[in-house]
């Protein structure tokens, strides 16, 4: 199975509450809300692209719960009738690696408990497809670490947030990327496709 991670980041790398000002205040973030006003037609229909060809959704326990709680079963997602994001989360299996969520109540979900080495890389070997996580950034930066990612799509918005959760913190396992490809939105919203290309290069 493919492992493809999706993250939408500001050019300061911070990738905390997007979605609008509730969706992630912990910390006392309060500049959430900050990618919608760039988030133009274009960057809409790529990302609705991406969800119509995961054939499944691996999270990490904080964005399973946001996930669950504006796109689950019984809730403002199934209520958005055809919408491919809402569409693709409930009726694909989803995946969540947790040690301490007990019990998933949206439909179609999977705890993976235990090793999550053993349990994500037997998912991967086990199942054909696209195993795609959004957002998830602890989850992204674990498997990373541990080389499990085949492609990592960032999304960077032309906006400094200046405070918040960021993709990669200031320390942290190092990797060499290879850019598969780029281009940039209408509203200045640039997409690159990069493939882990195993420990950097520095110079002597």
């Amino acid at each position: 199975m493919k492992l493809t991670t999706v993250t939408h980041v500001s050019v300061d790398g911070v990738m905390q509450g997007l979605g609008g000002p509730l969706e992630d205040p912990r910390d006392g973030f309060d500049r959430g809300g900050w990618a919608l006003p760039l988030f133009d037609d274009e960057a809409e229909a790529l990302v609705n692209r991406m969800y119509q060809r995961a054939d499944a959704f691996l999270f990490g326990r904080r964005t399973y719960e946001i996930f669950a709680g504006s796109w689950g079963s019984g809730s403002w997602g199934t209520a958005q009738g055809d919408n491919p994001i809402s569409v693709a989360l409930n009726t694909r299996p989803k995946y969540v690696v947790s040690a301490t969520l007990g019990e998933a109540t949206w439909t179609g979900t999977t705890v993976l408990a235990g090793d999550d080495t053993t349990a994500v890389g037997d998912l991967l070997a086990t199942q054909a497809g696209e195993l795609q996580v959004h957002g998830s950034g602890a989850l992204v930066r674990w498997l990373l670490a541990h080389r499990l990612i085949d492609e990592m799509v960032l999304l960077t918005y032309p906006v400094v947030v200046g405070q918040g959760t960021r993709l990669f913190p200031a320390t942290g396992p190092d990797s060499a990327l290879e850019l598969l490809e780029h281009h940039a939105t209408p509203g200045g919203v640039t997409v690159q496709v990069y493939r882990p290309a195993g420990h950097p290069q520095y110079a002597e």
